[in-house]
């Protein structure tokens, strides 16, 4: 129901589309009804149920199939609620704007959202493969909305990636898990763990790469660059990129491999851990350097998020009880502190027509909500109690002292010193400087439909900092099952 949802949605906003206000109440509908149905399973979940449902099987012993356990509801609880916000977000951001094609624009935005839960809710390999293609292919007409060269340029190189790795390491690696193991079902001790002895270490090694070359979405170097192209989008599109389906669907997949499909276990032997955590250590801190480059904003959140994925990637792959709770954390906590940034970044486009770091001077007093929600999340980004970033890279830090890494301590403090120099400058200038005011200029927040969703996801990230035990409990659940409750 929570999948079927959103695409109901997409035939009745395409057939709305007429009647703007008729086409996004079924927006808003399909987004509450979902969040519904995908918070009424969280007493069962916590329960220590699992709930599961097959749908269909194309081949013999192929199923698409479903199954909610507590990392995958963790997951679908923040993509669903996120939606109902940026759902009103938009609504604002394309009405100021006046956008065309508003109406494949919410109904691709509705389809994007039903692949995503089927992601989170994938019971096997083959059903999570078949809707993170469903996801490229949602998002692909939203990364090209406006039309314009440069958005089709950014458009077909975000698609040659995101096809290109997953068609040509993605899938040959399903392929191979299925030819040594018979199966594809996710299992908390791991596919592999049955045949792990009877298969060659190299073979593993080289199915484990495939795996995490495969998974582009997750914007690990060198797969990255597709990210900050895709910024041509709108910035509801943007939001949407970056804390609801695209990239955090990728690190969700990566923590599936790491914990469902070659368990802690099995990658602890294989020394498969050391060699994700220097790869996310390398992509962290190269992408927060090149953040500090960026002059245009949308870029330089492109590329904070590029580093802060790699924290979600960084926890799973220390194999440790707190790394993994802090991963799963963070990818809830890294998605309400950046929908607000880039909220804000969109909020400041519709009111002042400003997209530059270096044309903000003043800005937060003209838009003091817009700039003290940013504000908000660039302290959660940097990992600043008491907002809730602060809390998922404390667990990874622990997790790091559970693996004997101290280094990554090391680590985690200067990607923290570099995302500090990228943001602070920007909420010094937002209210310290005195505004750039040109002849004639007014400039203050923007609509309600755009301010009100800013806060609300600030707000958020302030309550995950204060009340985090749901999404705890939920992390908590996982680790049990794929440490033995170690």
């Amino acid at each position: 129901m929570a999948i079927t949802v959103p695409i109901v949605a997409v035939l009745l906003i395409a057939l709305s589309g007429s009647k703007p206000n008729l086409r996004e109440g079924w927006t808003i509908a399909a987004a509450v009804t979902m969040f519904i149905i995908t918070a009424s399973m969280i007493p069962a979940v916590l329960g220590g149920k699992v709930i599961s449902f097959n749908l269909v099987e194309p081949l013999p012993g192929l199923l698409l199939g479903f199954r909610v356990d507590a990392l995958g509801i963790s997951f679908a609880l923040t993509a669903s609620f996120l939606w109902i916000i940026t759902s009103f977000y938009a609504i604002g951001y394309v009405r100021s704007l006046g956008e065309k094609n508003q109406t494949r624009f919410f109904a691709f935005f509705a389809l994007t959202l039903a692949a995503t839960m089927g992601v989170a809710f994938s019971a096997n390999l083959f059903t999570a493969f078949v809707f993170y293609e469903i996801i490229t292919f949602a998002t692909f007409p939203l990364v090209a909305h406006k039309q314009t060269d440069e958005a089709f340029g950014g458009a077909r190189k975000y698609l040659t990636y995101l096809m290109g790795t997953s068609v040509a390491f993605f899938l040959l690696a399903i392929v191979m898990t299925w030819q040594v193991t018979g199966s594809l079902d996710f299992s908390a001790g791991g596919i592999f763990g049955d045949v792990k002895e009877s298969t060659s270490s190299t073979l593993l090694i080289i199915i484990f790469i495939l795996y995490i070359a495969g998974v582009a979405k997750a914007a690990l170097m060198p797969f990255h660059s597709w990210l900050p192209s895709a910024m041509v989008a709108p910035t509801p599109v943007s939001a949407l990129l970056h804390a609801v389906a695209v990239v955090k669907t990728g690190v969700f997949v990566i923590i599936k491999v790491v914990i469902h499909v070659f368990g802690v276990n099995l990658l602890s032997e294989l020394g498969m851990g050391t060699f994700l955590v220097v790869l996310a250590s390398v992509t962290m801190i190269l992408a927060s350097i090149t953040a500090l480059r960026q002059d245009n904003l949308k870029a330089r959140l492109a590329y904070s998020t590029i580093g802060q994925l790699s924290y979600v990637v960084l926890g799973v792959a220390l194999l440790t009880a707190a790394g993994i709770t802090g991963s799963i954390m963070h990818i809830v906590i890294h998605a309400f502190g950046k929908i607000t940034l880039f909220f804000a970044a969109g909020a400041i486009y519709v009111a002042a027509h400003k997209t530059k770091v270096s044309e903000l001077n003043g800005i937060g007093r003209q838009m003091p909500i817009t700039m003290g929600a940013f504000t908000i999340g660039s302290f959660s980004m940097i990992g600043v109690p008491p907002f809730a970033g602060f809390l998922s890279k404390w667990f990874i830090a622990s997790g790091s002292v559970q693996a004997d890494m101290l280094i990554i301590i090391a680590v985690l403090a200067a990607s923290t010193i570099i995302n500090a120099c990228y943001f602070l400058p920007i909420v010094y200038s937002a209210f310290f400087k005195e505004p750039d005011v040109h002849a004639g200029e007014e400039v203050k927040d923007a609509t309600p439909f755009m301010t009100v969703p800013i806060m609300i996801t600030a707000a958020g990230v302030l309550i995950l900092f204060l009340w985090p035990s749901l999404f705890y409990d939920l992390a908590t659940l996982t680790v049990k099952e794929v440490t033995g409750g170690v």
